[in-house]
């Protein structure tokens, strides 16, 4: 055993837990994890239709750029914490650590639940992306006469779901080394199209750099300040997940550097490389904004890319994206069953007793693993019900992690029950600006996304549904947790003895009660 793993494993024990795990993620499989969670042009392929219609070509660069900035101090914020404490639970383990002990057992009970639906939404909305992409391949092969019903794309999601399920209960060694893969594919998409595509569009749909930097053009009934914050909604939903790879950390060697380090430089590499995309779309997609939106092919940038690369380039570049697209959707899986497994060995879901189990020949919890995926394939239900309630799947993402990622870093300064200890990763001084900044992003931009598509609300379709799904997941586990977690339900629990320390650096009888609370 190497230095650095006994290493990782006491300091994993003096978070209270036993090393359960292989620790076969080096930091190269890690950014993998991040980067490919965030999965650069397949996931700006999946919500380009935010940012087209709420200010065109200035959304789409100026936008990012915006959002960038505060997405990189929230990167930060989750980093420090992350490389202070590398566990598998994350935000909900963070939130219990150092807020105050009278609301520390609800909070941490109520973003365990909320980070784990937050999860599932990200991986039904990744996967649900991925087959709206294979449909509308189908429909570029077709020459536009065959379009796909809500129907049709949930089997071809339900198929998608499955095979990548089977995927991530393969061995952690395989799962890690495909990450590489994972790497080469995804920014070898972006220079493809940072590049090639201004080499091969037709004049016709080439725009100078007067429109590609300032050709605002707003579609939607906001005013054009709102619609242009609006739009953020494209890069929010890209750039995320920044929490992703800590819930690998009890996989990992050197958790407290290559954590936090994968977590900034894949945060880092996707803002950069998004922005080179949305530059080289907003110079090489014509000016007719609602032909690009209201085309057969339904998504916006398979059509800008038919106009510019035919159908047969087309078809060929939007092959490899479903594959970055496929592979983005494993990492979310991956990730989301950690924080299932994590949840459930503190003992805070239903079948808690059947969840918490690692499959030792594996090193998978293959059984958390399952249930992710079973939760996705409920929750993609919704999106039968029409746009309005597919949407609210995207938010949901989106605003579930920003109110765990805030109340974890509000917590660190604002808990009051003892100093922060840093890990190998912090920012000295500039910690507490850093982390103010996320939080007031975070907070805006949550109430924002709460918004509908359009002022006004005509009926259902036009409904923003994302407050009735988070309210339910908070309502739910509240109604929980006063009905029996407040009873038995003590935080983070200790499952290793000797030296180690609980979450909160209870004595040894404290510990012993922990144990039999399991």
């Amino acid at each position: 055993m190497s230095s650095l793993t006994v290493k990782d494993e006491q300091l994993l024990a003096q978070l209270g837990y036993k090393q359960e795990f292989k620790r076969d993620f080096g930091i190269l499989e890690l950014f993998g994890v991040a980067f490919s969670f965030q999965g650069v042009l397949p996931s700006i392929a999946s919500v380009l239709v935010y940012s087209i219609p709420y200010g065109g070509a200035v959304s789409m660069v100026w936008g990012w750029t915006v959002c960038s900035v505060f997405l990189m101090f929230i990167a930060v914020a989750v980093a420090e914490l992350g490389s202070a404490a590398p566990t598998s639970g994350g935000v909900y383990y963070w939130t219990f650590k150092f807020s105050s002990p009278k609301y520390r057992n609800y909070l941490s009970w109520l973003l365990g639940y909320v980070d784990t639906m937050a999860y599932i939404a990200a991986l039904t909305s990744v996967n649900w992306g991925c087959a709206v992409q294979v449909t509308a391949a189908a429909s570029i092969g077709t020459n536009q006469t065959f379009t796909a019903n809500a129907f049709q794309i949930y089997g071809v999601f339900a198929a998608i779901m499955v095979s990548q399920t089977v995927l991530c209960s393969c061995a952690t060694k395989i799962i890690a080394r495909l990450q590489i893969v994972y790497i080469l594919v995804n920014i070898g998409l972006c220079l493809a199209v940072i590049f090639a595509l201004p080499a091969n569009t037709p004049s016709e749909f080439k725009n100078d750099a007067k429109y590609a930097f300032g050709g605002f053009k707003n579609l939607s009934s906001w005013p054009d300040g709102f619609a242009f914050i609006f739009g953020f909604l494209a890069p929010l939903w890209t750039v995320g997940g920044f929490d992703s790879c800590v819930h690998i950390s009890e996989e990992a060697r050197n958790a407290s550097f290559a954590i936090p380090w994968a977590t900034v430089l894949s945060t880092a590499a996707t803002c950069i490389l998004g922005w080179g995309i949305n530059v080289s779309l907003a110079f090489n997609m014509g000016k007719d904004l609602d032909g690009i939106l209201s085309n057969a092919i339904g998504q916006p940038l398979a059509t800008i890319f038919f106009n510019s690369l035919g159908q047969r380039g087309t078809l060929a570049l939007w092959t490899i994206l479903i594959i970055a697209q496929y592979m983005m959707g494993t990492s979310v899986l991956i990730s989301s069953s950690r924080q299932v497994f994590a949840f459930s060995r503190d003992g805070a879901l239903p079948l808690s007793k059947y969840l918490y189990y690692v499959n030792r020949s594996l090193s998978v919890p293959t059984r958390c693993v399952w249930f992710s995926a079973a939760g996705g394939m409920l929750l993609a239900l919704i999106p039968l019900a029409g746009n309005a309630a597919s949407n609210a799947i995207f938010a949901l993402a989106v605003v579930g992690q920003f109110t765990c990622y805030s109340t974890a870093i509000a917590a660190r300064w604002l808990g009051g029950r003892k100093e922060f200890e840093k890990g190998p990763f912090h920012t000295g001084i500039m910690s507490l600006p850093i982390s103010v900044a996320a939080l007031l992003f975070m907070f805006v931009m949550s109430i924002v996304l709460l918004f509908p598509s359009e002022p006004g609300v005509a009926g259902p379709a036009t409904m923003n549904y994302t407050v009735l799904v988070v309210g339910a997941v908070m309502l739910f586990a509240t109604a929980y947790y006063l009905v029996s977690g407040v009873y038995w339900f003590k935080g983070p629990v200790v499952t290793t003895y000797g030296p180690s320390v609980s979450p909160d650096s209870t004595s040894t009888s404290d510990v012993e009660s922990s144990e039999k609370d399991v």
